[in-house]
């Protein structure tokens, strides 16, 4: 069919219309589709051109050529350019273009910008009836004069390449993006044709026919159209009204694009292989993903960098039944070449899941170097997030050479790294290569997995939730049974000395230690968590249901005491009845050999001062362990145990000496042992049995600490209600508390408060009967001085004169 042209001519000075106007419009162009025409092809002069131009500087002139997409779907292509006007506009700009209504596709299905170098766009309006030239449907057949050469141009715009592809790429979106059009500056407004031949090529046909585009404008803010070229000196306007602006024309940039396929295609177009990409559409998959095209550029022999072969080997993984045997074998061929130096961890990723796609679906001999590839890296690159391949990889040949290999360097590594600081994720790594490869590593395993041991509990305590090395470990349990035996003992064996550690790992990481395997440590470990959930705080309770799990009697293993008793109370102590319980349920033997014993100690010194059983904890203690519990915490419960006999039994003479003594032996001293200590001597020199030599002892110690410990016991209210209901007890206080008026400043100062605020208010409030008794009983028991010295004191009210009377009754009695 014939397309219909469309001619205009810009304004001539004096025009009545300053936009120029259409000489000549062939049919089915309305008025409105001129009216979105004619802004499209306005032309304006680069800064510094003549108005007056000589015939060279007119043909120098840039030319725009133009494609667009009107409002009812039909599209222009056109060609403005600069034309010799007549005397009073020296130079005018005409404009010829065909119209392409909606639907209708180019001549012979060539893409716009294949008709810029057209030989019959025109530069005048046909006159009279003479035949219009077609500038589309004449084009010579095969390649367009606009690809030749391409490569060359590539090369020269090798630096801006990827950045721009990446733009055009973009734009050429279904639904254009927005913020203006990407702008291409160049000297030369026929290189800006030459990128968007290269876009023609590149992209596929659906999108090239969306890039709308000119190749000349001084008004890329305005432009409605999705690629612009524009001069050097609009260069500074388009990045300052925000457009995605290329200079071609200035030094190279220095930052690249992040689109992976942007950077292989601009590496197929340095490799002058511009038909990879007619080869890379034929692929399935998104035709924008990096994968298929750099599948087809490694398999051509392109060097790409290591993210564009991350995506191929990914591409490939995902469709191994895309290629055929002889681009399988270039594509392993190129990935595990020698001379790439400089390959990532995502890039060694994607090659393992490349060799699970292909392993088992194409020859040993094919996969074969992917095997190779991903062993060196784990040996010799660290990687521990690789997928290993499987041990039948290996068999053969290629197998023996690779171990051959790598063998010395596993061995040593493992080797140096016993001694610690080797990682977890390392060490399972090496282990893993070690049996891919079968590599003897039974001299060094046992040395090996006790230090993995004691670093996978360290590692496993800094992370939260399950540790990132799990999946390897417990891949490397379950393939290496002389692994998993060696290593489950070496926890078995950690575990009475930090036993919550292993509960914790546990519990993030289900270990398989459901086999033969006695294990009780382990298994106590593991059952601890779900006693606590359902037991709760009766931790009793929880210590004999992890102590069943074991397995053991604490007879057989009294190591599973400890194991228990720190999974049950960790860095705590037991209480007091806690601690009995534990004492009576098992030997001393047993607590002594899992070093249980001390912990029972430590419930004895942290008792609360008014805990009954911890005196007689502290003899029970003293007994079944005479040769372990020695300094200070034995002194302590010597004090303890002397407490339980001043209370209920009788101690040995001297009390007042142990208890100090044995303060002194136990420094620093709990608080609440010297409170109870202190208590139960005092409470024993208030009774009314005490022998006076204890109390005379008491007296000339003038110990601070204990006398102040007399004196609130004195002050109790059991004492006060014995003074005011016991005459007998009220005139033995009365003697005691006046018979040492020599005694230190301690007891005197204390025993004069006494007299004055304890006792005489206990005998004001006596009846005379009881008053007399007491008076006689002082008399009888003592002198009749002192008896004298009662009645006195009785009646006096100072506490100075009190004391005066006393010493002199006393001396004279």
């Amino acid at each position: 069919m014939s397309l219909a042209q469309v001619h205009h001519i810009s304004a001539a000075p004096g025009d009545a219309e300053g936009t120029g106007r259409f000489t000549a419009v062939g049919p089915g162009v309305s008025a409105a589709l001129l009216a979105e025409l004619e802004p499209l092809v306005r032309y304006a002069l680069p800064d510094g051109a003549s108005h007056r131009p000589a015939d060279a500087e007119l043909r120098s002139l840039p030319q725009a050529f133009t494609y667009a997409v009107l409002s009812d779907g039909s599209r222009v292509v056109g060609r403005t350019a600069p034309a010799r006007g007549d005397g009073t506009a020296p130079v005018r700009f005409h404009t010829h273009a065909v119209h392409l209504p909606p639907g209708v596709p180019l001549p012979g299905g060539r893409l716009p910008v294949e008709a810029w170098r057209s030989p019959h766009w025109v530069s005048a309006t046909p006159v009279g009836g003479g035949a219009l030239s077609d500038p589309l449907g004449l084009l010579p057949p095969g390649p367009a004069p606009v690809r030749e050469g391409l490569d060359d141009f590539a090369v020269s715009r090798g630096p801006w390449l990827a950045a721009v592809l990446a733009d055009l790429r973009r734009a050429s979106e279904e639904e254009a993006p927005a913020g203006g059009p990407v702008v291409l500056v160049e000297k030369q407004n026929a290189d800006v044709a030459r990128w968007l031949g290269l876009a023609a090529v590149t992209l596929p046909r659906e999108s090239v026919e969306r890039l709308t585009f000119t190749t000349y404008t001084r008004r890329p803010g305005s432009s409605p159209l999705r690629v612009v070229g524009a001069p050097p000196e609009d260069a500074a306007a388009a990045r300052e009204a925000g457009l995605r602006v290329h200079v071609c024309a200035e030094r190279p940039p220095v930052d690249g694009t992040a689109d992976a396929w942007a950077r292989t295609a601009a590496r197929v177009w340095r490799s002058r292989a511009p038909e990879l990409f007619e080869e890379a559409r034929g692929l399935p998959g998104d035709p924008f993903a990096a994968g298929p095209l750099a599948v087809i550029a490694l398999c051509a022999g392109v060097a790409l960098g290591p993210e564009e072969r991350a995506a191929a080997a990914g591409w490939a993984a995902k469709r191994p039944y895309a290629l055929d045997a002889k681009r399988t074998g270039q594509l392993v061929e190129a990935l595990t070449s020698p001379g790439i130096d400089d390959r990532t961890g995502s890039e060694f990723d994607a090659v393992g899941r490349l060799f699970g796609a292909l392993d088992g679906r194409c020859p040993a001999s094919v996969t074969a170097p992917l095997a190779a590839m991903l062993v060196t890296e784990a040996v010799r690159g660290g990687n521990g997030s690789l997928e290993l391949p499987r041990r039948d990889a290996f068999v053969g040949p290629e197998g023996e050479a690779i171990a051959g290999v790598l063998a010395p360097e596993i061995l040593t590594e493992l080797e140096n790294g016993a001694g610690g600081g080797l990682p977890v994720a390392r060490t399972v790594q090496l282990l893993r290569v070690a049996r891919l490869l079968g590599v003897n590593g039974r001299g060094v395993l046992p040395e090996v997995v006790e230090r993995l041991a004691r670093t996978i509990l360290t590692e496993a305590d800094g992370s939260e939730g399950a540790p990132a090395f799990a999946p390897a470990l417990l891949e490397l349990l379950d393939e290496q049974f002389d692994a998993r035996t060696a290593l489950l003992g070496a926890l078995d064996r950690i575990a009475p000395d930090d036993p919550g550690a292993v509960a914790r790992f546990l519990e993030r990481v289900a270990l398989p230690f459901t086999g033969t395997q006695a294990l009780p440590h382990l298994r106590m470990c593991a059952e601890a968590p779900g006693a606590m959930t359902t037991l709760g705080r009766d931790r009793t309770a929880v210590w004999h249901r992890v102590l069943r799990a074991a397995g053991l009697s604490p007879f057989a293993e009294p190591l599973v005491l400890r194991t228990a008793v720190g999974l049950v109370w960790e860095d705590r102590a037991p209480t007091v009845e806690e601690a009995r319980l534990l004492l009576e349920a098992a030997t001393s033997d047993a607590h002594r050999a899992a070093g249980t014993w001390a912990r029972l100690v430590d419930a004895a010194l942290g008792a609360p001062a008014d805990t009954e059983d911890g005196t007689a904890l502290a003899h029970d203690l003293l007994r079944a362990f005479p040769q372990e519990i020695g300094g200070r915490e034995r002194a302590a419960l010597q004090l303890l145990e002397l407490c339980r006999d001043l209370r209920t039994g009788a101690p040995e003479p001297g009390w007042t000496e142990q208890v100090r003594t044995l303060r002194d032996r136990a420094a620093p001293l709990e608080p609440a042992i010297q409170e109870r200590a202190f208590t139960a001597l005092v409470e024993r020199l208030l009774a009314p049995d005490r022998p006076g030599a204890e109390l005379y002892a008491f007296v000339r110690s003038d110990d601070p600490d204990l006398i102040a410990a007399y004196d609130r016991a004195a002050r109790t209210e059991p004492t006060r209600i014995r003074l005011r209901t016991h005459p007998a007890y009220a005139a033995d206080c009365f003697t005691h508390w006046t018979a040492h008026p020599h005694a230190g400043t301690a007891w005197t100062t204390t025993a004069a408060a006494l007299l004055d605020e304890v006792l005489r208010p206990a005998v004001r409030g006596m009846t005379a009967e009881a008053v007399a008794e007491v008076e006689e009983t002082v008399g009888r028991t003592g002198s009749s001085g002192r008896a004298n010295a009662f009645r006195d004191w009785n009646r006096s009210r100072a506490l100075g004169r009190l004391g005066r009377r006393i010493a002199g009754r006393v001396r004279r009695g």
